[in-house]
């Protein structure tokens, strides 16, 4: 790599690309509902996830009332989400990957920053940047920004976020999405999970 060509920078999608997020958000809905009096259609609502938090709990809630319970799923997340959410299969060589090639690795989610932050250090992931709360084609700034060349992600709203920023589209099959309806939202590439991620990063990353 020459000194003029910028380093190779990969964005990642957080929730069920690098991590299983659904056995923390379970837990933390089971909570809030308790809490609130609200039976929560838990395994519904974590069969897909990826779509931002209001959106999920307002079919649920008074509308005047979903602001307030957004809050106090992020306030609780920490204590009831944290040590229950695994890595995915192959995350950690992922990012790997990357950095042995000497790039860089960013973080784009539809997270609540901090919370997403404390997934990263309890797993022991390096990452050299961590954008949080962007949605859909909200996450093409931080790519663009960012100098990423490709964004990984489960969900057909992490392409909408690829494409809008006109980097390579890689979705893996460990979300809600099956294959077909990632194809229809335009992916570029569809892998099983990230353990496929390094033998397609070394021969198509850059």
């Amino acid at each position: 790599m020459s000194s003029t060509t910028p380093p190779l920078t990969v964005g990642f999608d957080l929730d069920m690309t690098l991590i299983d997020t659904a056995p923390g958000f379970r837990q933390v809905l089971r909570t809030l509902g308790n809490e609130l009096g609200v039976d929560f259609p838990v395994e519904e609502m974590t069969a897909a996830l990826g779509p931002p938090l209001e959106m999920m709990l307002a079919p649920h809630l008074p509308a005047d009332d979903v602001a307030a319970a957004g809050d106090r799923f992020r306030a609780l997340y920490p204590d009831h989400a944290i040590a229950a959410v695994p890595l995915l299969p192959g995350a950690r060589e992922a990012l790997a990957a990357v950095h042995e090639q000497g790039g860089r690795v960013v973080v784009v989610t539809g997270k609540y920053a901090p919370n997403a932050r404390l997934h990263l250090d309890h797993l022991g992931l390096e990452v050299d940047v961590l954008e949080g709360w962007v949605w859909g084609a909200g996450k093409a700034d931080a790519l663009r920004r960012e100098g990423a060349s490709a964004y990984v992600g489960d969900h057909v709203h992490d392409v909408e976020g690829a494409l809008a920023a006109g980097v390579v589209s890689v979705s893996v099959l460990t979300g809600g999405c099956p294959r077909e309806e990632l194809v229809a939202a335009g992916t570029h590439v569809v892998l099983a999970d990230l353990r496929a991620f390094p033998s397609w990063l070394d021969a198509h990353g850059r």
